[in-house]
């Protein structure tokens, strides 16, 4: 058997949500949410599949969603693409292996900030890149430009950055995103900027694509999903933006991976790209649900880390008074506790903290206040 499939685990999403649906409890685990969606996407879907085109559309995806997606990014951050910067994809998870396979090869190094999305690191073993990983350390979870340039060697190609942050809830700022961008000018190297939850701004801030920062433009390939954007993530629709030449390579690795996205999906998600007025309720909704989750594991003695973005939140056993590792924990709660959450350790390479757990709060008040139920007794149990 080759080596690399014996290091390759199940992921910690799909072991956890298939923990939660054989015993009953409530899914706190895997980062979908349970409301948030515009009706008026699913309407133009479910048109789409009855009177439009259910037949391959182009590789590199619709013209239409191509053309929106530009437009989009245009019009909120004043950028200058065009279609031909876009390549859709079957998820943001597809972009992200299309772009790795694109620019990394055998021993190729890439940077990654720890924890990070477990998906990072067997994508970058399977195109034979080295995974070379940068902690960042909570509770602050900062990045510093000096640990990236301790890491860079003549073989680094890649830095792969995901903004705003999964598992922690951090929106990086600018002066990291800096940090990042004068080590990639320094030393010639590329940007994967993973930014699929760039819309997830849960207190009115402002998101900052990394393209954006002056020199960046040419040696940045982002990854975006529509799936997050809009509460839709059994889609699977998302996309790469890169230089035109540099995306046409990429469009190469993506045909041979998944060739193309359903386009019935493709038209709805286009349509919902011209509506940005559906995005505000759906933060909105989101930023209620985190302070609910927030004000309960107060009240229930959880040391909470507070999130500004995305879905998630960390919560540190060691400091709510509970000593068991955070595997052992998730085990206890889904199992016995009725609750399933995300254990934090495979989201680092080597010697990982084993003392942090992921909640995801994208979901209704009656989902929040089961899995709120299941984690109170779940600290009485590991007590």
């Amino acid at each position: 058997m080759n080596p690399l499939y014996e290091t390759m685990q199940v992921s910690v999403f799909e072991r956890m949500s298939l923990a939660a649906a054989k015993h009953g409890a409530t899914n706190l685990g895997q980062g979908f949410p349970d409301f948030g969606w515009p009706d008026a996407i699913l309407e133009e879907a479910a048109r789409a599949v009855t009177q439009g085109s259910n037949q391959y559309p182009p590789s590199r995806g619709l013209p239409a969603l191509r053309e929106a997606v530009a437009a989009h990014y245009n019009a909120k951050h004043d950028l200058a693409l065009t279609a031909e910067h876009v390549v859709v994809t079957s998820g943001a998870t597809e972009a992200l292996a299309a772009m790795i396979f694109s620019l990394v090869e055998p021993g190729d190094e890439v940077i990654v900030f720890t924890p990070a999305f477990d998906a990072y690191e067997p994508m970058i073993r399977r195109a034979g890149g080295v995974p070379v990983e940068v902690r960042l350390e909570g509770p602050d979870f900062r990045i510093a430009r000096e640990a990236i340039e301790a890491k860079v060697t003549a073989r680094t190609r890649a830095v792969l950055f995901n903004n705003p942050h999964n598992p922690t809830g951090r929106l990086f700022d600018r002066d990291e995103l800096d940090a990042i961008a004068a080590v990639a000018e320094a030393r010639d190297l590329c940007v994967i900027s993973d930014e699929v939850w760039e819309e997830i701004l849960l207190d009115g801030q402002d998101f900052v694509p990394f393209s954006s920062l002056p020199g960046m433009a040419a040696r940045t390939f982002k990854c975006g999903s529509a799936g997050k954007i809009f509460s839709l993530t059994g889609w699977k629709v998302g996309w790469m933006i890169a230089p035109p030449g540099e995306a046409a390579v990429a469009a190469k690795a993506h045909q041979f991976l998944t060739f193309a996205t359903p386009p019935n999906l493709q038209a709805a998600v286009a349509k919902g790209l011209s509506h940005p007025e559906w995005l505000q309720p759906m933060r909105d909704g989101f930023a209620r649900a985190r302070d609910r989750i927030l004000a309960g594991l107060e009240a229930a003695g959880y040391a909470a880390i507070a999130p500004a973005a995305t879905y998630f939140m960390v919560v540190d056993l060691a400091a709510s008074g509970i000593a068991m590792d955070d595997e052992a924990f998730a085990r206890l709660a889904v199992e016995e506790a009725g609750v399933a959450v995300v254990p934090m350790s495979p989201f680092y390479f080597d010697d990982a903290p084993r003392n942090l757990v992921r909640l995801c709060f994208a979901k209704r008040d009656a989902t929040i206040d089961a899995g709120l139920d299941g984690l109170v007794r779940a600290k009485g149990l590991a007590r």
